[in-house]
């Protein structure tokens, strides 16, 4: 008997070996996905969920203005090079009494990388019938893309809030046929996602700085495009701005904040929003939510004892409590 156990024995210990071979271990198929991309954090009363459509190569030292000698310098130093995987951000505020949408991702404007929000935003617990409003930082494809899925609008419920200098030179015939060849798929994107909530009365335009709802108001922050525009949201004496596009590339431009786009439509309108923005958060220390920062792109901001540079501080990760 005591043979027999000792030859089972050896050979359970044989078989183990063989399945953690490293040779069988690394037969394993590769998963190459990520997990859903949602991010939650409290407010105050309210909660905020961090939804990643997405990642987009831009060239972004060729995209660039302003001390361009310096921009591969430091990204080489934060281990990037002349193209970054970019972040498409948006955020979802969930009040208590209303569940708000800051920005809506590319769906497919943008290129296949993208347009991953409503997949993000299911998996975070959500249905898109369940947002009573989109509030939109401006109109570029990345940001309102998502307000469609095909030829339904993918919000049903949900009223859109833009700032009118956006929608009305977006929406504009007249403005897109004067625009430059390559910059008319800016306008068409914005017309194709935004006009269906127009035909539908659920498109509701304000003038810059304006209380939208309990807690929650828009700022005027014009530059990037005429009418781009941050958010606020505020409770319980805790505060969050999302920043939308005033600034795309944190490798350069938290430290050098004059450093603009080619993006931008009034480079030194956005460059001076941007410092302005930069500034404030840093002395006040309120949490930011940035498009283009690494998702979940929620953080704040140190400032340099010389005024002239920032420091990005990520939100530790943290449970909710």
């Amino acid at each position: 008997m005591r043979q027999t156990l000792n030859v089972l024995s050896a050979a359970l210990s044989l078989a183990l070996a063989a399945t953690l071979s490293p040779q069988a271990l690394a037969e394993a198929p590769m998963v190459k996905t990520q997990a859903p991309a949602y991010h939650r954090v409290l407010l105050g009363d309210f909660e905020i969920t961090a939804l990643g459509d997405g990642t987009v190569k831009l060239p972004v030292t060729k995209l660039l203005h302003g001390a361009a000698d310096k921009h591969s310098d430091q990204l080489r130093a934060n281990y990037l090079g002349d193209e970054v995987d970019t972040s498409v951000n948006a955020y979802l505020i969930n009040t208590g009494s209303k569940l708000v949408l800051v920005d809506t991702g590319a769906a497919g404007l943008f290129g296949p990388t993208l347009g991953n929000l409503l997949t993000n935003l299911k998996a975070a617990g959500y249905r898109p019938e369940n947002v009573d409003a989109v509030l939109i930082t401006h109109m570029h494809p990345d940001h309102v893309g998502g307000l469609m899925t095909g030829e339904q609008r993918a919000f049903p419920n949900a009223t859109l809030h833009i700032d009118k200098k956006d929608a009305d030179f977006w929406l504009s015939e007249a403005n897109m046929a004067a625009a430059p060849e390559g910059n008319k798929g800016f306008f068409q994107g914005a017309m194709v996602s935004v006009k269906p909530y127009l035909a539908a009365g659920k498109l509701k335009t304000f003038d810059g700085n304006t209380e939208l709802m309990p807690g929650i108001r828009a700022q005027a922050a014009n530059g990037h495009t005429p009418g781009h525009t941050l958010y606020v949201a505020e409770s319980k004496g805790q505060k969050i701005a999302f920043w939308g596009d005033l600034m795309h590339v944190a490798a350069v431009q938290f430290n050098d904040p004059s450093v603009t786009i080619a993006f931008d439509t009034d480079i030194g309108a956005a460059r001076a929003q941007r410092e302005q923005a930069f500034a404030d958060a840093a002395k006040n220390g309120y949490l930011v939510g940035v498009a283009h920062v690494s998702f979940p792109g929620l953080g704040r901001l140190n400032q340099s004892a010389d005024g002239k540079r920032y420091t990005w501080v990520p939100l530790n990760h943290m449970g909710l409590k």
